[in-house]
C-alpha cells in the first residue's frame, strides 16, 4: 500500500483496481436490480392469477395465445436492458444526489409506457391488475435497492475505495475551492490524490497531505506519479485551449477521465445545461423562479400535508400543550416575530420550551463560554432556560409542531429556510436578504445538516441554495432526510 506524502499513514487503495471499481460496481447493480426485477414480476404474477395463470387471447379471437409467464420474461429482460441502456448505473450519477434515481423512475416509467403502445398495437388484453402493480411496485424496490447499495457505497468511499483518484488542475485559489467542495461531500466519490499548478504559484500553497506539482512536469505525467486516473481543470487559462484540448487527446480511454470544473458553485444539476455549439461546450445556468405552477404546486403540497398531519397529531398536541402547562409556569404556546417571505413579519407558534422570562436572561447569557454557532444566531448546548419536558422536547423536534398551523394558514412553508428574528436580520449582509424570495420551512438543508451546530456562514449557505435551487422532489428528500436527522438528534438543543 503506497505512503502520503508525509510518509505518516498509508493511502487506501480500492480492492479492484483505480480503474475497475466503476465496471464492477456496476455489475452489482445490474445483478441486483434483476433480481429485484426478477421477484416483483413473478410475484406480482402469482397474486394476481395464482399457479397456473390464464393465457392471453387477441381482443378479435386472433391465432396470439400467450402466457403470462412468457410475458413476464419479457418484461424482466426489457426492464434490465432499459436500465442499463438509461445510464442508471453510470458512476457518474450513483453515490449522491437525486440524479440516479431519477433515472431509475424515468426509465422504468417509459418501459410502461412501451407495454402499453405494444399491447394496443398488438390486440392484447393484459390485465390492468398486472401491470399497474408490477411497474409501482417494481420502482419501489428498485429505488429502495439503489438507496441500501447507496448507504454501503459511502461507508466503501469513507474508507478510501470506490473512488475517483483525482489531481486538480489550475490556480492554487481554483484548486482550492473545488478540493474543500469535493472533501464536503465525500459521498460523491473524488479523493483529491494532487494538485498541479503554475510554476510561479509554488511558494506558500497549502499542500496538506497531497501530491503538488508544477508546470515544470507534464499533467500525463503527474498523474502517473501520483496514481491518479481523472484530472480536473479548475481553471482552463493555466493550460490554455489547446492545452486542454491536447490533454484530452492524451488520455488514455476508458482508464483517464478528464473532468472540467467551472468556477461554479452551490448551483443543483437541474438548473445547469450543457450545450455543444461549433465545438464550444456552452453552460446554460437557469435563472431561479419563484412563482408560477412550481410556487402553485408547493403551495397546495403544503396546505394538503399540514392539514393532513394537524388531524394526526392533533390530539397528540393537545396531550403536550397540557404537559407544558403542568410542569411549568407559563402558557403552553409561545408566540414570536419570525421574518418571513418578501421581509414580512408574522408570529411563528412553537411549543415553550423555557422559562417564561427567558428573553430577560439573555443578555446575561451573550457572552457564556458555552456559546456555540455564531455572532448572529445566539445557541447554546446546555441553555438553563430551557425547561426539563422543553430538554426533551427539543431533543426530538416536537416543540415545533404548532408551526404547522403557520403552514397551513400560508405564513411558512414544510420545507424551506429557517425563520430568522427580526434582530437577526438587522444583521444581514445583502446578500444574504435573497432567503427572502421563499417562504421559511418548518425544515430544510439547515435542519439535515447539523442544526444548531452549524457556523454562520455554513448555515448562510445552505439556505442560499436552498432558495436558488428548490425543487418539489428535493422538497421530499429533504423531508425524509429530517426524519432521519430528528432520530439522531445531532445540534439539536
Amino acid at each position: 500500500m503506497p505512503k502520503s506524502v508525509d510518509g505518516s499513514m498509508p493511502v487506501a487503495e480500492s480492492p479492484f483496481g483505480v480503474a475497475d471499481w466503476r465496471s464492477v460496481y456496476a455489475r452489482r447493480l445490474a445483478i441486483s436490480d434483476t433480481l429485484v426485477i426478477i421477484w416483483v414480476v413473478f410475484a406480482i404474477q402469482l397474486l394476481r392469477f395464482g399457479l397456473d395463470p390464464a393465457g392471453m387471447v387477441g381482443q378479435d379471437d386472433a391465432s396470439i395465445n400467450l402466457s403470462y409467464s412468457l410475458i413476464s420474461v419479457a418484461i424482466i429482460v426489457a426492464w434490465s436492458l432499459v436500465l442499463g441502456a438509461y445510464k442508471t448505473r453510470d458512476y457518474r450519477v450513483v453515490g449522491s444526489g437525486s440524479q440516479e434515481y431519477k433515472l431509475v423512475v424515468n426509465a422504468s416509467v417509459r418501459l410502461f409506457g412501451l407495454v402499453a403502445i405494444t399491447a394496443f398495437l398488438l390486440k392484447l388484453e393484459l390485465a390492468r391488475g398486472y401491470v399497474l402493480l408490477a411497474f409501482p411496485a417494481g420502482i419501489a424496490f428498485l429505488v429502495f435497492t439503489r438507496w441500501l447499495w447507496r448507504q454501503w457505497l459511502s461507508v466503501q468511499r469513507a474508507r478510501g475505495h470506490f473512488t475517483s483518484r483525482l489531481i486538480l488542475v489550475g490556480t492554487d485559489s481554483s484548486n482550492q475551492v473545488i478540493r474543500a467542495e469535493l472533501q464536503r461531500v465525500r459521498e460523491a466519490g473524488y479523493d483529491v490524490v494532487a494538485m498541479w499548478i503554475p510554476h510561479a504559484e509554488m511558494g506558500g500553497v497549502d499542500t496538506g497531505r497531497i501530491r503538488v506539482f508544477d508546470s515544470n512536469t507534464p499533467v500525463l505525467a503527474a498523474m502517473e506519479e501520483s496514481g491518479a486516473d481523472t484530472v480536473a481543470v479548475t481553471n482552463p487559462d493555466v493550460l490554455g485551449i489547446d492545452g486542454v484540448r491536447s490533454l484530452s487527446w492524451s488520455l488514455e480511454p476508458g482508464r483517464q477521465h478528464l473532468i472540467l470544473a467551472p468556477s461554479l458553485t452551490d448551483v443543483s444539476g437541474p438548473r445547469v445545461h450543457t450545450r455543444p455549439l461549433a465545438g464550444l461546450p456552452l453552460i446554460h445556468v437557469e435563472t431561479p423562479r419563484y412563482e408560477g405552477a412550481k410556487q402553485f404546486t408547493k403551495r397546495c403540497f403544503d396546505v394538503a400535508a399540514s392539514g393532513l398531519a394537524i388531524l394526526i397529531f392533533g390530539v397528540p398536541m393537545l396531550v403536550i400543550a397540557l404537559l407544558v402547562r403542568l410542569s411549568s409556569e407559563g402558557p403552553a404556546l409561545f408566540r414570536q416575530q419570525r421574518v418571513g417571505r418578501n421581509g414580512e413579519t408574522f408570529t411563528m407558534l412553537k411549543f415553550r420550551s423555557m422559562v417564561t422570562d427567558a428573553e430577560d436572561r439573555l443578555q446575561a447569557l451573550i457572552d457564556h463560554e458555552r456559546t456555540v454557532g455564531n455572532d448572529v444566531l445566539f445557541k447554546m448546548r446546555e441553555d438553563p432556560r430551557v425547561t426539563p419536558i422543553g430538554k426533551f422536547m427539543r431533543r426530538f423536534s416536537i416543540d415545533e409542531l404548532p408551526q404547522l398551523i403557520n403552514i397551513f394558514a400560508g405564513h411558512m412553508s414544510i420545507v424551506g429556510p429557517r425563520p430568522p428574528l427580526p434582530k437577526e436580520v438587522e444583521k444581514y449582509e445583502e446578500h444574504v436578504h435573497r432567503r427572502f424570495l421563499v417562504k421559511p420551512g418548518l425544515t430544510g438543508l439547515w435542519q439535515v445538516s447539523g442544526r444548531s451546530n452549524l457556523s454562520w456562514e455554513e448555515s448562510v449557505r445552505l439556505d442560499l441554495y436552498y432558495v436558488e435551487n428548490w425543487s418539489l422532489t428535493d422538497d421530499f428528500v429533504l423531508i425524509w432526510r429530517t426524519a432521519k436527522a430528528v432520530m439522531r438528534r445531532e445540534g439539536a438543543y
